[in-house]
């Protein structure tokens, strides 16, 4: 039995009865109510969508994906048992997501990635999973985390994997900005299973075609992040979050394996009986914490202020002992510096016009624009050190910098 689930970017998804199964599960019917974009939503007020539309969107993507390749010959050396691991993998890629999406990995929480295990490989899920092949919950969970060897891996999590795709689709349009404009019909259409030119092994990679249309990736998820993801009041809402659940967790009104189990306004609720605070209720009502500094990572050298991120514990330390210096009670003065990550990494195999097959990495590829390069400099003028205050105080960029220094 096939559903047709009417979505507002893709418009009808075909859902097999197998992965409705799936879908039927308690452990991914949770996801309805954990927002995709965590706190975006207020700043942007449409930006209430659920990880539970963007799976069945990747879902959507995959099975689009496969059909393409499976026109052009290119599964012809791949078991077929993959394209029904890669569907799978495609629509629980999110099932271990915390509540607010990723801003508890980014005080220690382990990655959501990891969370899945006990989800994917056991109970409902797992069952469900295992009528495809007896080892295919791991096999699914590999392909999650990336480490699978299976030739489609780069289609579930690669350097241009169909989730990508889908979120900066559905972020854009949720969020009524013109910034995440990807040409994804190329970019799909240019996929293709390549022996990998170093070791032979087959992969997933792109036609020479597709280049610009990667290039369109690379500037959608730079404006993105620019003014929707890492958003100066996004990220001050964040950054009360993330001290509110660090807080809990460390009075023990909290424990870290409720985490999981938790619907965004399931957890907003239990911190409100057991960890109630005004840094809580100002945070319910919008009350948002002000920027009293901001840098680019632009102007910054390398590695300064990496500790925020990395030292969890040093971070609150020098948040509280910075308060007291402004006249602020502990809590009411907090740094954000977002988590490292990369733009756009990039090894991929690249299928030339001549059908010679090279390797697009750090290095670049001649003729083409050198996308990494220009990936991590996109990077670093969207990512900015910043201090947020509850109350207005007066606070020098040379005692900011020299802080962050210090690290």
């Amino acid at each position: 039995m096939t559903v047709i689930i009417r979505d507002p970017l893709w418009n009808n998804i075909r859902v097999d009865g197998y992965a409705l199964r799936l879908v039927d599960t308690r452990v991914f019917q949770r996801l309805r109510y954990v927002r995709q974009l965590g706190w975006a939503y207020l700043v942007y007020p449409g930006a209430t969508h659920a990880r539970f539309e963007h799976a069945l969107g990747a879902y959507h993507l995959a099975g689009v994906a496969l059909r393409l390749l499976e026109e052009r010959g290119a599964l012809a050396e791949v078991d077929p048992v993959e394209s029904a691991i890669v569907r799978a993998a495609a629509l629980l890629h999110d099932v271990g997501h915390y509540p607010f999406s990723h801003a508890l990995e980014e005080i220690g929480a382990p990655h959501h990635e990891e969370v899945a295990r006990p989800l994917i490989t056991t109970g409902e899920v797992g069952d469900v999973l295992a009528e495809i092949a007896p080892d295919a919950p791991e096999r699914v969970l590999a392909m999650i985390r990336g480490t699978s060897t299976s030739p489609l891996q780069g289609l579930v999590s690669g350097s241009l994997d169909l989730d990508k795709i889908e979120y900066l689709k559905r972020d854009t349009l949720m969020c009524g900005v013109p910034y995440g404009t990807i040409d994804a019909d190329r970019l799909i259409n240019s996929l293709t299973v390549v022996a990998d030119p170093q070791t032979g092994a087959l992969r997933i990679g792109v036609l020479e075609k597709g280049l610009s249309a990667l290039e369109s990736l690379l500037f959608a998820k730079y404006q993105m992040y620019r003014n929707v993801y890492w958003h100066h009041a996004v990220r001050s809402a964040t950054a009360m979050y993330k001290r509110l659940v660090d807080e809990a967790l460390a009075t023990a009104a909290l424990d870290v394996r409720e985490l999981a189990r938790l619907t965004d306004e399931a957890l907003l609720h239990t911190l409100e009986q057991r960890a109630p605070s005004p840094m809580l209720d100002a945070l319910r009502n919008r009350r948002l914490f002000k920027r009293a500094f901001e840098c680019p990572a632009a102007e910054l050298e390398e590695d300064v202020g990496e500790w925020m991120a990395a030292d969890r514990a040093r971070a609150v330390e020098v948040e509280n002992a910075l308060a007291m210096e402004c006249g602020l009670a502990p809590g009411e003065l907090l740094l954000d510096y977002p988590e490292k990550t990369q733009m756009l990494g990039l090894d991929i195999p690249v299928v030339r016009r001549t059908g010679e097959v090279m390797q697009l990495t750090s290095a670049g590829l001649k003729g083409a624009i050198h996308l990494p390069q220009m990936s991590q400099q996109l990077y670093r003028s969207a990512r900015w050190l910043r201090v947020f205050v509850a109350r207005p105080v007066e606070l020098t960029a040379e005692r900011v910098l020299a802080v962050a220094r210090a690290g």
